[in-house]
């Protein structure tokens, strides 16, 4: 059922400069459901009520501590590691003798082999999205695959460049084991792993000719931040990071690639490798704070979502991350149980403020709304043409994110695919499995039959507690809406009609935040 609303009037005033926790009597309805969409996926009116009766702290510790709900962890062996493999010693001799008696013959079957290899690579790389969409989806640890997904965005790093899916499936396994675990035990990770030394063209980096790209991004994307860091700095750091490489689909450390002269890199001088060089960054007061901004701007407010009279506030709730994120050895899950629990978090200028990205659009949708998955390949579809690929970053700076999200092209493209998901209807044609899985919505107003069964029969009533769950609040004239469509068609709840309102709904501009 659900609860009443506990905020106290003066809380929409002004944002906390603080992270004071939020008092149990603040939390219900309003702020469970944020807290759902914001550490997770979104949540069912029930899961809703739930997380409302057990109040902030069971609640954030039943999200955070992931490892104490059971769920299978992804085997190594799940996907073939060895499509991609490098050559055999016989086939790199048969190879350089073709070469060498320019058999054009023999050239062109290792070439067509190779290319059969890619071509198979990139169906398993299909393969591996529609398995971290359908973990996305039905995972009961959301709070574990959207950190996955935070630190895919963070350490971004791309399929169409390397075109090793297999790696890119590590890295993946890389970002889960470290979801809300260390930071620190996660960027002395990144430098060894095979995506992200392929990806940022550190595997031919030797002596005497290092390429600079991980270092550059290694301090500018990933841990300090513009300003933070000289191009010295750089210069220095891609020499430490000479010699690391990688052998198939493991680290592997060339000693006689590596620069072993002396380096100065943020102070620290002397004959330093990888490891030497991210124990310099983590040193700077600047590496806590550019990584608590980071996930500040992803769980409350986005950078431009605010306000500037905001601005102070949100300094001084990102320098306070900032201390605690250092104080815990870089330890992420003390640093998001204190911003999930505190009243910042819940403030109605936090609340409903972050648009959401395909992910959280596709995902929050079958979750929350319990609709069929009908088909992967449509959602990835939608995902890609919504700016969201998964795998697929644009960039080393990952998505943008924010305002970005949207324009014309898109918000036509959420339409359609909420529409797809709650009829089987697509833009052009109509899915074969519609009729096998009719969406059935009856189950979302179970806690509202349950609590009164008159006003599950009530369009009025529908109508207001659909708007409730799917927009926090009623918004403007969507009331009357939702309540004259239900009037147009016979003026009672059927499964049909209520169908009919969350279509209706899944188009009001509101939906598309959260």
């Amino acid at each position: 059922m659900q609860t009443a609303t506990h905020t106290p009037a003066s809380a929409a005033d002004t944002l906390p400069a603080s992270l004071d926790r939020i008092p149990d009597r603040e939390f219900g309805y309003e702020q469970a459901r944020h807290l759902l969409l914001r550490a997770g996926f979104g949540g069912t009116p029930a899961q809703i009520d739930t997380i409302a009766s057990w109040g902030p702290e069971k609640a954030v510790d039943h999200l955070i501590e992931v490892e104490k709900v059971p769920y299978e962890q992804p085997a190594a062996d799940r996907f073939d590691k060895d499509i991609m493999r490098p050559p055999t010693q016989a086939e790199r001799l048969e190879a350089r003798a073709a070469r060498r008696r320019r058999d054009e013959d023999a050239l062109a079957r290792i070439r067509l082999l190779r290319q059969q290899r890619q071509r198979q690579d990139r169906r398993q790389m299909a393969e591996i999205q529609r398995w971290w969409l359908q973990r996305l989806i039905e995972s009961p640890r959301p709070l574990e695959e959207k950190m996955t997904l935070f630190w895919h965005g963070h350490f971004a790093t791309s399929y169409r460049t390397i075109e090793n899916s297999y790696h890119m499936y590590q890295q993946n396994q890389l970002f889960r084991r470290h979801a809300v675990g260390s930071y620190k035990a996660l960027l002395y990770a990144i430098i060894r792993d095979p995506a992200m030394l392929a990806y940022l063209d550190n595997n031919d980096s030797r002596v005497g000719k290092p390429n600079e790209n991980l270092a550059r991004e290694l301090m500018e994307l990933f841990s300090l931040g513009v300003g933070n860091y000289t191009e010295k700095d750089i210069k220095e750091g891609a020499r430490a990071l000479t010699g690391y490489t990688f052998e198939d689909d493991a680290f592997f450390f060339n000693p006689d690639n590596h620069d072993k002269g002396s380096k100065q890199i943020l102070g620290v001088r002397g004959n330093l490798d990888g490891e030497d060089f991210v124990a310099a960054i983590l040193r700077q007061k600047a590496c806590a704070r550019f990584i608590a901004g980071k996930l500040y701007d992803f769980f409350a407010l986005h950078p431009g979502s605010f306000e500037r009279a905001d601005a102070p506030a949100v300094t001084r709730v990102k320098a306070r991350l900032a201390g605690l994120l250092r104080k815990s050895d870089y330890n992420v899950r003390p640093v998001l149980r204190k911003l999930l629990l505190s009243r910042h978090f819940y403030h109605p200028k936090v609340v409903n403020n972050r648009i959401k990205s395909p992910a959280e659009l596709v995902v929050g949708a079958v979750r929350s709304l319990n609709t069929p998955v009908r088909d992967m390949g449509v959602l990835l579809q939608a995902m890609e043409l919504m700016g969201q690929s998964l795998f697929y970053p644009p960039s080393v700076k990952g998505w943008d994110g924010g305002r970005s999200w949207i324009n014309t092209s898109t918000v036509f493209i959420r339409q359609n695919l909420m529409n797809f998901l709650l009829t089987g209807r697509l833009p052009v044609g109509y899915d074969s499995s519609a009729k096998k899985e009719k969406y059935d919505p009856s189950g979302l107003l179970e806690p509202l039959s349950s609590a009164d069964p008159a006003a599950a029969r009530d369009p009025e009533r529908v109508a207001d507690y659909l708007l409730r769950f799917t927009l926090g609040k009623p918004v403007g004239q969507a009331r009357a809406v939702l309540t004259a469509f239900a009037n147009e068609h016979g003026g009672t709840v059927k499964p049909d009609i209520v169908t009919g309102m969350l279509l209706l709904i899944a188009a009001m501009p509101e939906y598309q935040l959260c």
